[in-house]
């Protein structure tokens, strides 16, 4: 197991389309091809996570035979599915044990697969006149369909509906099941629950034993019931590699008990960006955020804020459902501040076990400060019911926290509070600016060897280059507050939205006016604080238009010429963390497209078809364009590590402020420039070396050799990063 490459499948990238690209990929390097779901979901998809069917392959990829024949080419397949939840389709006969739970109800053989509350209440009814209509067997609002349970067909309406297995809510209301985050067309799968586990792991599990699928990436194991029961359930299943969707905030690591192989890279991401970004420039950049924006300085109370928000937007009811576990309808206030406390998407409590140090001191933390908001003897119990208490309010509090910090950080604070946006990304904590080289090499000190490491994926906020231009601004803080100021002064429209705007106008240009606004109205949305997803202004979201249009027609010449000056520095960092990403200990994920430069935003901008030719084009005829020296960098690094062992040991080498270097085990020695800006300013490289190893080294993308101590100025005179191989 040497690398991954993730592949975004739509209905016009399936199985046939990606077959074609192997011979790329094996030329590129690649170890092992990484899909996205390939269970059959809603027809026109574009992601797959919205699965309808565990016992198809979708069809829109192709099929089973064009899975068999992908695999055939030669690459290894990883696969990424989706054990939390199925979809809520329109209509809703789309998802068969779905609509036999909603027809039959309890009695169902399907029942139990779903986390529900009978009669579930369905929310989808609209704020326009007109309700649902009986037609035969099922009952029918625009373009939903429910079952009419049997026996009831001949009732008049009123009645027909009180006697359902389901009630029709408003859209606004919460559903009376569990549900993905706040996204009521995803309801909750009861994984924990064996025949259900089996029912829905039959088919991917087939492909593993039959050898056509080698490994798993799990999504979101934070929102079952038990995920280290889960991985004890699947890990014996799954003989190749499996990883987990987990996202570790700040210094949390993996829970040890979980049997798998490590996460799928965000802890790597947000380590790498901050090792490029100079923690100097913080004081300038948050004096410089707040006075365009108004916000808060403290991060910690925009995210308090943020959490507090969505609770009651989003989760009353699963509030609801957690202090109805709890037994005390006293405890509300309790519950809600202890959830807007907790630090974590989950402190990994089970019922009838013993918490462990961690998870109880996790929970006791979260209480102390709840406790300021909130009746100290009420925070008290509820603390100790969701460490100690009923099975039920043990499960709920934890399945609750993950969506809690998921849309109230995730979704809400880091659209809310963004000095340097490249800290903005899943996992990460934007109050953070930087890393010193030695707490870098500590990180990967203490990575399992078979963890996945990532620098973009299709869930990220910004692609990688986006990131790199941005850090950039960390060490040039009066240049981006002076040439920030001269745009708003020009163009100008919502404080609150305005100075992430510039940020991502520069850092993606150039950029068309249509992806420029579509990013900004889902930033918009998902800040909250003019507009949101539930509810919408047009006359906001036309000056959102408005505001892109003139952004880029007034001050494009002017952002043009300042991201070439930030491009000197930031092409030094993309390649600089493609570098350290691809050598540093776990395996490295290259995610579709990003062998080159790539400017993407947050999904479904990231999701746009790769031009794979230009790819083809540069692997065969490289030249030193941006482009060309990434696309150089990752195919070396790639194949090196088809030739290195993944448990290579790491050990960090000293190369002063400005580098960072590591050697894995004898083989391997890596090499970037950070802070490049700086490293300018005070005049080069000077007298700086650095020591190799003992041997004779070959610069892979130069050809040099070296031994001994080098000149750092020497060594990265023709590329500001080296990868040498004894």
């Amino acid at each position: 197991m040497t690398s991954t490459y993730r592949v975004q499948l739509t209905p016009d990238l399936g199985f046939p389309e990606v077959a074609r690209l192997t011979g790329y990929l094996r030329d590129l390097g690649v170890g092992r091809l990484y899909l996205s779901p390939i269970l059959q979901a809603v027809r026109d998809s574009q992601h797959g996570y919205d699965v309808v069917d565990h016992g198809r392959i979708r069809a829109e990829f192709g099929g089973a035979a064009a899975l068999r024949d992908l695999a055939a080419r030669g690459i290894p397949l990883i696969a990424d599915i989706v054990p939390n939840h199925m979809t809520v389709p329109r209509p809703e006969s789309g998802n068969a044990p779905l609509w036999s739970a909603l027809r039959e109800g309890p009695d169902s053989p399907y029942a139990r697969w779903f986390d529900v509350q009978w009669p579930v209440a369905l929310p989808v009814l609209g704020d326009e006149p007109g309700g649902p209509v009986a037609d035969g067997s099922v009952l029918r609002y625009y373009d939903h369909a429910f079952p009419i349970r049997p026996g009831t067909e001949d009732l008049p309406l009123p009645e027909l509906l009180e006697a359902q297995h389901y009630r029709l809510v408003n859209w606004r209301e919460s559903p009376g099941y569990r549900r993905f985050f706040d996204v009521s067309s995803l309801i909750g799968l009861r994984v924990e629950d064996p025949e259900v586990f089996e029912a829905t792991h039959a088919l991917m599990l087939s492909l593993v034993d039959e050898g056509i699928i080698e490994g798993l990436r799990v999504d979101h194991p934070d929102g079952l019931a038990d995920p280290r029961g889960y991985l004890e359930r699947l890990r014996p299943r799954v003989p190749g590699p499996l990883w987990v969707e987990k996202i570790l905030i700040d210094d949390e690591r993996l829970p040890a008990d979980w049997p798998c192989d490590g996460t799928t890279g965000y802890d790597a991401l947000n380590m790498i960006t901050r090792l490029f970004v100079d923690p100097a420039g913080r004081d300038t950049l948050v004096e410089t955020f707040t006075r365009h924006t108004g916000v808060s300085a403290s991060y910690d109370s925009v995210r308090y804020e943020a959490k507090r928000h969505v609770i009651e937007l989003f989760f009353r009811g699963e509030v609801d459902r957690l202090v109805g576990a709890l037994g005390d309808p006293g405890l509300r206030d309790a519950a809600v501040e202890l959830l807007a406390a907790m630090p974590v998407y989950r402190a990994y409590v089970n019922p009838g076990e013993q918490p462990s140090a961690e998870s109880v001191a996790i929970v006791q933390s979260a209480a102390s400060q709840a406790a300021t908001r909130a009746d100290p003897d009420a925070v008290g119990k509820t603390a100790n019911l969701v460490l100690y208490g009923p099975a039920e309010a043990v499960t709920r509090f934890q399945q609750t926290c993950g969506p809690v910090m998921a849309k109230g950080v995730e979704d809400t604070a880091l659209y809310r509070w963004y000095p340097l946006a490249a800290l903005n990304e899943v996992g990460g904590e934007p109050d953070r600016f930087g890393v010193s080289t030695g707490e870098f090499h500590a990180f990967c000190a203490s990575l399992p060897p078979m963890t996945m490491t990532s620098l973009s994926t299709h869930d990220t906020k910004r692609s990688e280059d986006v990131r790199a231009r941005l850090a950039v601004l960390s060490e040039m803080p009066g240049e981006w507050s002076r040439a920030v100021a001269s745009w708003a002064s020009s163009v100008a429209f919502d404080p609150r939205l305005d100075y992430l705007a510039w940020q991502t106008l520069m850092a993606s240009w150039p950029i068309t006016t249509e992806r420029f606004t579509g990013y900004l109205l889902k930033a918009a949305r998902e800040a909250k604080t003019a507009i949101s997803w539930q509810n919408r202004d047009p006359a906001y979201e036309a000056g959102i238009r408005e505001f892109a249009e003139r952004a880029v027609e007034v001050c494009g010449d002017s952002v043009a010429s300042f991201t070439a000056v930030v491009d000197r520095y930031a092409q030094i960092n993309s390649l600089g963390q493609k570098v350290v990403q691809l050598m540093m200990p776990g395996i490295p994920d290259v995610y579709q497209g990003t062998e080159i430069t790539d400017f993407s935003l947050v999904d479904p901008d990231n999701r746009r078809p790769v031009d794979f030719e230009r790819r083809r084009e540069l692997l065969a005829h490289p030249d030193d364009s941006w482009d060309g020296q990434k696309m150089l960098v990752t195919t070396t690094a790639l194949n090196l590590r088809r030739r290195l062992d993944p448990a290579s040991p790491y050990e960090p080498i000293e190369a002063g402020e400005h580098a960072v270097a590591f050697a894995r085990g004898e083989r391997a020695v890596a090499v970037a420039t950070r802070l490049p800006a700086g490293l300018e300013r005070r005049g080069g490289w000077g007298a700086d070396t650095l020591m190799l190893p003992p041997g004779q080294w070959r610069d892979l993308l130069t050809g040099r050799q070296h031994t001994g101590r080098i000149p750092l100025g020497h060594l990265l005179s023709r590329y500001p990063a080296a990868i040498l191989e004894r």
